[in-house]
């Protein structure tokens, strides 16, 4: 009597589709290796943004170019002056008889900031005007609340503040974990999307669908080297932010790498997404920067607060994934804390990933058939 030959034919065929699929993952890692360009995207554009954000665009108040306007130099006059002075936040450029004249040396672009002492004001305490350039409100109600305490009293001068998580007032603490949502977001969905797609274009795609490895295998294994990357890239960004911009890992690296990796699937979802709906690389790409680009850096909270949004404004923010993550970011990196504080964040990150992958694989299947 023979024995069935179905059960050993199982592993037999098993063991065949992983060298397939492995095989598949081979050359399109090989494909993105030979193309110096997309390299150089992957890589340096990582490393281009850290560099901007963390040294170029700071909101870091330094050198604020000042200009004082007394009737008489009194004591406490003095003392305020001096403060100021010797403060790193402020400079001292001019000094003008009336506020009329300080407020044309800042109109001229010459000064920034205005401080006018009132002639009572070592009597009284009182009679303090600043006079500030509002070009930019942010800079200007920094500009004004930092000035305001240096001239208060030494004690409670700025310098001796404490400030929790960020006591050198760097920008950059703020600004890392937003580049880390937006780089990883961009290269990992609009990378996937372009490679799918580029298959599209070539013809080859049908080519790949026909071969004996199934189509979401296929799929799967073209995210593959795209998944590596992307987590050489937060490595690489990790990195440059302890040892370059000098922002310090206070939380667990564990839980930020586990973050990290729930919120790069999420990102080759919306990738996958994007690949079933766009039929040309340009499609492509111009989806990914629609939907993605302008969305993440707006309304993500990377450079505007969500709470000073109008409500539909911050309703539209709800649905962007990057919110989340650099939420997220911010308290595990900076502030320290515990996976426990941050579960809401990496619940709806795990939400969206299943939402959206789930939606582009229907969509994929319904297109295959």
């Amino acid at each position: 009597m023979c024995s069935p030959i179905w059960p050993v034919r199982q592993p037999v065929q098993a063991i065949r589709r992983m060298r397939q699929f492995k095989s598949f993952v081979i050359k399109e890692a090989k494909h993105i290796l030979r193309d110096k360009r997309t390299m150089l995207i992957l890589f340096g554009m990582p490393v281009v943004m850290m560099l901007i954000f963390g040294f170029a665009i700071s909101t870091d108040v330094r050198n604020v170019r000042t200009v004082v306007v007394t009737s008489q130099m009194d004591h406490l006059t003095q003392q305020a002056v001096e403060r100021l002075a010797s403060s790193e936040y402020f400079t001292i450029v001019a000094t003008a008889p009336t506020p009329k004249e300080a407020e044309m040396i800042i109109r001229s672009q010459k000064a920034d900031l205005a401080i006018v002492f009132d002639k009572d004001f070592a009597a009284k305490r009182t009679g303090l005007q600043i006079i500030v350039d509002g070009a930019d409100p942010n800079m200007a109600q920094q500009w004004t609340s930092y000035a305001q305490q240096v001239i208060a009293n030494p004690s409670l001068s700025l310098v001796n503040t404490k400030m929790l998580y960020n006591p050198q007032m760097k920008s950059a603490y703020n600004f890392v974990p937003a580049i880390m949502g937006m780089l990883l977001m961009l290269i990992c969905a609009m990378m996937t999307s372009i490679s799918i797609v580029r298959e599209k274009e070539k013809g080859t795609m049908e080519v790949l669908l026909v071969s004996p490895v199934r189509p979401l295998m296929v799929i799967i294994a073209k995210a593959v080297p795209y998944l590596v990357l992307a987590f050489l890239i937060l490595i690489v960004i990790l990195l440059m932010a302890r040892f370059v911009l000098g922002v310090p890992l206070v939380g667990s690296l564990f839980w930020i790498v586990v973050v990290s990796m729930i919120y790069i699937l999420l990102a080759l979802s919306l990738g996958l997404l994007i690949s079933t709906i766009a039929n040309t690389q340009l499609v492509a790409l111009l989806l990914s920067a629609m939907v993605l680009l302008m969305p993440v850096v707006m309304l993500s909270g990377m450079l505007f607060p969500i709470e000073s949004m109008p409500t539909i404004l911050q309703w539209i923010s709800a649905i962007m994934p990057p919110r989340y993550y650099i939420s997220a970011m911010r308290k595990l990196m900076i502030m320290g804390v515990g996976i426990g504080e941050v579960i809401e964040e990496v619940t709806i990150l795990l939400g969206m990933t299943v939402f959206f992958l789930t939606i582009a694989l229907k969509k994929f299947n319904s297109r295959l058939e």
